[in-house]
């Protein structure tokens, strides 16, 4: 229903206002130098999602602060010694804390946003984490850039992933592992980067490693059904090769049975994987788009951030689309065999029925025959007795005292009834084909 909500009285379409407003649901942050940040993603299960909003709001008990009335895509929330962004994705829902009161007397990594968090609250949220990272954040503009044995001391000895993102303007250190305490590590340093910049060059880092992490989950499923395809492929094989063998008897009973087993095997699978294997080709363009947008440069000696990914999740999601793309073939081949197979039964069943109709034939014209011989037995019978009937008349007229010879009157009388019955007979048979005919052609 429309609606008139402006000055000029315009009608107004009612889905306008949130449509505009979702191009502003997930704003950028805005992030000074330094700060420290620390993200979590935890994946939840349809029936999470409302106590995960509940025990959202129950933060706010432990600052004193007003809970939200609904719950919605993106909530930002200060509570003045950190901030928390609450974001909503179809799959998990993310945590991003921010904390900018730095200590710089502590190292990098041991003053991090989660300790502004109740570790009993943070214990307690429901699902299960997937993506858990910090990210420290210098100020390197007034400084000159820092000393790679001492950014490698932060990440634990660790081989170190580094780049010059948005066209050397900051750089960027990560091992994309997790260290000591459960956690990975992003070290940034801000080189000449306002405070909108540095947030939108954080919240790609961020999705980036969420969106990694998101399209390996299809990883393990993919190794698990390859191997298991490698054998359900040669018992498909088998089977065709046994219904292109024609020296081999088959029992098309049990074949059939085998084709239906592995048709049901390969429909379940694809079940269980479609939606996974689907998530991860999206997840992965997520990826490929955000480190198009860092514009990274190389540091010398070391992996950008795109190199990194382009040599290790590339080929894990080809893995997974290699798994769906055989389900997909092994489906259509099971098809085709299916086919054949039927095809086969119907010609078995088409050549008995041929053989069936050859008896059938044969059988029809012996009982013509036999039809025959019945209606020349059953002219004599009928004969025989008129004969006799006939008999007893001609004796009856002669013992009346009328002279003939009455012999030779019941030989005569033979032929006489044989021709009629037999020509009684005949008249009938065509009356029975006439009908016979007329209700086939009716």
């Amino acid at each position: 229903m429309n609606q008139v909500n402006n000055s000029y009285g315009l009608d107004v379409h009612p889905l306008r206002d949130s449509l505009y407003a979702e191009l502003h649901s997930r704003p950028f942050q805005v992030l000074p130098s330094p700060a420290r940040v620390s993200y979590l993603a935890v994946i939840l299960r349809p029936e999470q999602k409302k106590a995960e909003f509940e025990h959202f709001c129950a933060l706010y008990q432990y600052f004193t602060g007003t809970p939200p009335e609904e719950d919605g895509a993106c909530i930002e929330v200060d509570f003045g010694h950190c901030k928390i962004r609450r974001d909503k994705h179809l799959e998990f829902t993310s945590y991003i804390i921010t904390h900018g009161q730095v200590d710089s007397s502590l190292g990098f990594f041991d003053q991090n946003a989660l300790s502004c968090l109740p570790v009993d609250w943070l214990s307690a949220i429901p699902g299960a984490v997937i993506a858990a990272f910090h990210i420290a954040i210098e100020d390197a503009r007034t400084i000159p850039e820092p000393d790679l044995a001492l950014v490698k001391s932060h990440f634990e000895g660790m081989r170190l992933v580094g780049s010059r993102p948005q066209n050397g303007d900051a750089q960027v250190w990560t091992s994309f592992q997790l260290h000591s305490d459960g956690c990975g590590r992003f070290l940034i340093y801000n080189k000449n980067m306002s405070d909108s910049q540095l947030g939108r060059m954080v919240q790609r880092v961020i999705e980036i490693e969420t969106y990694r992490l998101m399209a390996l989950l299809a990883l393990p499923m993919a190794r698990k059904y390859n191997a298991e395809l490698v054998a359900m492929d040669q018992e498909l094989a088998n089977t065709t090769a046994s219904l292109s063998d024609a020296t081999e008897t088959l029992d098309e009973q049990a074949l059939l049975g085998e084709l239906i087993e592995m048709a049901a095997w390969v429909e379940a699978t694809r079940a269980k994987t479609s939606f996974r294997f689907s998530a991860t080709r999206a997840y992965h363009e997520l990826v490929l788009k955000c480190l198009a947008e860092l514009k990274e440069d190389e540091v010398s000696g070391h992996l950008t951030i795109t190199e990194f990914m382009t040599r290790r999740l590339t080929p894990a999601v080809r893995t997974c689309n290699t798994a769906g793309n055989h389900l997909e073939s092994l489906s259509t081949r099971i098809d085709r065999v299916s086919d054949m197979m039927r095809t086969q039964v119907e010609m078995s069943i088409q050549s008995q029925n041929q053989q069936l109709l050859t008896s059938m034939d044969r059988r029809s014209k012996i009982q013509l025959a036999m039809q025959h011989t019945v209606e020349g037995l059953s002219v004599a019978a009928i004969s025989y007795y008129s004969v006799g009937l006939l008999k007893f008349l001609i004796e009856a007229v002669y013992d009346k005292g009328v002279s003939f010879d009455k012999s030779l009157v019941i030989g005569l009388s033979v032929p006489l009834v044989v021709g009629s019955v037999w020509f009684a007979t005949r008249k009938i048979h065509k009356r029975f084909l006439l009908l016979a005919k007329a209700k086939e052609g009716g």
